[in-house]
């Protein structure tokens, strides 16, 4: 039998994932830190779930190496990696009491009754699912399920925890608790996290880094604020959050860089857009909630004009659609104090915002 795998980094080295003449994953290179929090993000077919799977072993990779510090695990069996697993699904033993699902894993490690009776104790405390041991899964809410999962791929302490898409089948307010839980669980822990998802709000909330994951291929990885700030494509800037993108060119002039959409919007850029060529096409990105919607008339020579379209109240803020060419709407997410311009379908509006809140970014994706 293989030795057991230790706590530690893991590493993905040029990871590759073949289906006949389909390619899932397509050499991915990732290193995932000891004790870091690491989400793999993206669209469905992305190759996030595919990844996670040749990680725990239940796919083997058409190419590539996996390792812990530095020890390749490839060829290791599942249940030797030292690695837990948590799935949409829960995959509890329903016949099974919640003690005896948690101590599942300690069972098959040939543990003594007593320890296994305390490190179960220990985990379901961990999990605030003390004085639940006894009784039967169907018994247990959602968000209780999905404890009982944690704490069965905890109990063992694994040296990396895998989480495919674990708070999919749970209701809105469950999964805010369940995100502030799997937080506080990893910091007590410590453990190495390897996280799937394709809620960017769960991945921008939950991450030290994320990696954004496109056609099998990592686009970029980084900090929640890198990728949502500084994303380094249109595909970044359009799954992360909520963007305006227009197309046009960066410019020189005296005074400072523009950016030229067909001659119609011409705007001041920030110093330093050197990394692309006057005149080489680029991509100009504001978020909405950075902009600030004002009358018509205010500040003439900074921003845009444009036209309320649309206007959809949602709470705390208010969302506008405004027209300020003809091929260009933007999206305004306006706050609702009483210091914000209310503006109705067919206002003339101002659409101003700081000039460091514009981020260029590559065209094409």
């Amino acid at each position: 039998m293989a030795d057991v795998i230790h706590r530690g980094q893991l590493t993905l080295t040029r990871l590759t994932k073949r289906y006949s003449s389909a390619t899932a994953v397509d050499g991915i290179d990732l290193v995932v830190e000891r004790g870091e929090f690491l989400t793999l993000l993206g669209p469905s077919g992305s190759g996030k779930t595919t990844t996670l799977m040749m990680v725990a072993g239940f796919t083997p990779p058409s190419e590539g190496e996996i390792s812990i510090d530095d020890r390749p695990i490839t060829g290791i069996a599942p249940e030797h990696r030292n690695i837990g697993v948590v799935f949409q699904n829960y995959a509890l033993f329903p016949h099974m009491t919640v003690f005896d699902n948690v101590a599942f894993p300690l069972k098959m490690r040939r543990q003594a009754k007593a320890a296994i009776r305390a490190q179960v104790g220990r985990t379901l405390d961990m999990v605030h699912l003390a004085g639940l041991g006894e009784r039967l899964p169907r018994q247990l809410s959602g968000g209780q399920q999905q404890r009982v999962a944690l704490a069965r791929a905890l109990v063992f302490d694994p040296g990396l925890l895998l989480m495919d898409e674990p708070l999919g089948a749970l209701d809105r307010n469950l999964r805010e608790q369940m995100k502030l839980e799997i937080k506080r669980i990893h910091s007590d822990v410590g453990v190495t996290v390897l996280y799937v998802t394709h809620d960017q709000e769960e991945a921008l909330t939950m991450s030290d880094r994320i990696a954004l994951m496109n056609r099998g291929r990592i686009a970029q990885l980084g900090s929640a604020e890198e990728l949502y700030e500084r994303p380094a494509s249109r595909f970044v800037a359009r799954f992360i959050g909520e963007s305006n993108l227009i197309e046009g060119r960066v410019e020189s002039a005296d005074g400072g860089a523009l950016f030229i959409h067909d001659g119609s919007v011409r705007l001041r850029l920030p110093p330093g857009p050197q990394a692309f060529r006057p005149g080489e096409p680029c991509t100009l990105m504001v978020r909405p909630e950075k902009i600030t919607l004002g009358s018509a008339g205010s500040d003439a020579t900074e921003g845009l004009t444009g036209t309320v379209e649309t206007v959809v109240y949602v709470g705390e803020f208010t969302r506008y659609r405004v027209r300020v060419a003809p091929d260009i709407v933007i999206a305004v997410k306006a706050p609702n104090t009483h210091a914000v311009l209310r503006a109705k379908p067919g206002d003339p509006v101002r659409l101003r915002w700081d000039v460091t809140d514009a981020y260029l970014v590559p065209s094409g994706d």
